[in-house]
């Protein structure tokens, strides 16, 4: 049982993609200390720009794609990736084809690099494994202001993620109303204070990570899991474009014999069984909330399909079909 666990917290963590993976509204200002470290112009096209986070006292490093036509202010897209934080082999530049995608589209589009096993949220105390996470506070009240600024963009922004971080962007935008005007959640389980939601957490948190939800969001029955719930929430999530999105598990095309996959995925077997499993409890989670919008009358773009594990093919295919969502939300043509 405990091995089972322990590669079941290891495939989220990696996203099956890499083999070594009271609401506050934002601030008006930058935070003191909050600032732009520097810029590596990789590309005409590609940036890695770096500030420094006066709440985890460190410098984020963030890969930037930057618009296409650059001639007047853009929107802004960011894009969290899983439990690995991006960190490894598991991430959007390298797993998908992210780049050229979005080569013709004027957006900056915002990856950052890091956030291991934190649930892109404030930790209330250091963790001795996992160490201080402040990452609500960064990306929400100290990064826009300052990224802004040096890419000259016009403030308009949406957010999406995949697996542990596709319920972490929903939440960032009901923690921080007006913020975000889309939110793109794939693969993800946005319930957080239900016993099977808390046993999914802390599978990635101590189970992969070593870390203590306690200093997360204390005991599970504190308030706190209840208001990072996106389910319980779900109410502000209303007037924000919404794209949702899950497989069922099943094995699709990307687990056919033959199917091009990136290449440091897992061995075919390992997606099929674990990935299939994972995506499972998130085509469960995901049902829910969109249950659960449809009661209260949320519109919102549903991919529901009838296979698919969790996997980066598949990632990529709905980063694909929430464009056009995400477009409106950033007041763009899709």
């Amino acid at each position: 049982m405990r091995s089972a666990v322990a590669v079941l917290a290891a495939a989220i963590v990696m996203g099956l993609a890499a083999a070594p993976a009271a609401a506050q509204a934002p601030g008006p200002a930058t935070p003191v200390g909050a600032a732009l470290d520097h810029i590596e112009k990789v590309s005409d096209q590609r940036w890695n720009v770096f500030v420094h986070s006066p709440s985890m006292d460190e410098v984020v490093e963030l890969q930037v794609l930057r618009p296409a036509d650059t001639s007047v202010p853009r929107p802004t897209l960011y894009m969290l990736n899983g439990a690995g934080g991006g960190e490894d082999g598991a991430n959007w530049t390298r797993q998908t084809d992210i780049v050229d995608f979005f080569g013709d589209k004027n957006v900056n589009v915002v990856i950052p690099v890091g956030g291991y096993i934190s649930y892109y949220t404030d930790w209330r105390r250091d963790d001795q494994e996992l160490g201080r996470n402040q990452w609500q506070t960064f990306l929400t009240r100290e990064l826009p202001p300052v990224l802004d600024a040096a890419l000259g963009a016009n403030g308009v922004n949406a957010i999406g993620g995949l697996s542990m971080s596709a319920g972490s962007v929903l939440d960032l935008a009901i923690q921080t109303p007006g913020l975000y005007r889309g939110v793109a959640s794939y693969s993800g389980c946005a319930m957080t204070s239900d016993p099977v939601g808390q046993a999914l957490v802390r599978v990635v948190v101590e189970g992969a990570g070593g870390g203590d939800t306690r200093n997360m969001w204390g005991p599970t029955d504190d308030p706190e899991w209840v208001r990072h719930d996106p389910y319980v929430n779900a109410e502000k999530l209303r007037g924000l474009e919404l794209f949702i999105s899950s497989g069922s598990g099943l094995p699709g095309p990307f687990e056919e014999p033959g199917a091009t996959r990136p290449a440091a995925s897992p061995p075919l077997e390992d997606q099929i069984v674990v990935g299939g499993a994972i995506e499972a409890a998130t085509n469960h989670c995901t049902q829910r909330l969109v249950h659960r919008l449809g009661e209260l009358g949320i519109p919102a773009e549903v991919d529901l399909r009838p296979t698919g594990t969790h996997s980066w093919g598949y990632w990529q295919e709905a980063l694909h079909r929430s464009w056009p969502v995400l477009a409106r939300a950033l007041r763009l043509e899709g």
